[in-house]
């Protein structure tokens, strides 16, 4: 198994971790977007030229999303994604969430920052602060975000959540995301990224 990676990407991140949870060995390949030559070669394994992309024996998988879905129902079982339609709902809207609030709202004032991306910071942050709420107030009241046990829902919505500090928005006021952060972060499995804090202060 390969995997097409960028060490700075929360969607690589995404996988890596999924991939060190369930213990599946790989080889992980980094992609350098700044070679024109090397990016146009890579667009023949990804047409979005974009990372991450698994390469599972031949069968090649793009965007974190699917990505997910894919190891979960390969590798990982119903814990990781159900097959009943109501569980398996409640795991796609966070899904949803991951890809539309987090995205364009966390990722994106992250990327602003770090890597002066020609974004909107203050529409980013806003919509970036929608999403903390909609975890919060979820993990107000239940451990993970879907059903009651950890999913794919919370490895797709983990690392662009724990680097939201990185984008401009603190978690001080978020105490159930910083435990809800400790409680991966002490996943059997658990690896980290650079501006990911060792441990996260509950």
């Amino acid at each position: 198994m390969k995997l097409y990676d960028l060490p700075l990407s929360g969607n690589c991140h995404k996988i890596r971790l999924f991939l060190s949870i369930l213990n599946i060995p790989y080889e992980k390949i980094a992609v350098d977007f700044q070679d024109e030559a090397k990016k146009a070669a890579f667009s023949q394994i990804n047409p979005r030229a974009q990372v991450p992309v698994l390469d599972d024996s031949g069968t090649v998988i793009w965007d974190s999303m699917a990505i997910l879905v894919y190891l979960a129902r390969q590798y990982g079982g119903e814990t990781w994604l159900p097959s009943e339609a109501k569980p398996l709902a409640n795991v796609m809207q966070w899904l949803a969430l991951s890809e539309n609030e987090i995205l364009y709202g966390l990722a994106r004032s992250r990327a602003i920052n770090l890597f002066k991306r020609p974004w909107d910071l203050a529409q980013c942050q806003e919509m970036g602060s929608l999403a903390l709420r909609v975890v919060e107030e979820r993990l107000s009241e239940h451990p993970w975000l879907a059903n009651d046990r950890i999913s794919i829902a919370d490895i797709a919505c983990y690392p662009y959540v724990a680097l939201a500090p990185e984008g401009g928005l603190p978690l001080d006021d978020y105490p159930h995301i910083r435990q809800w952060c400790a409680r991966i972060q002490a996943l059997p499995g658990f690896v980290g990224m650079p501006g990911l804090p060792e441990t996260v202060s509950t």
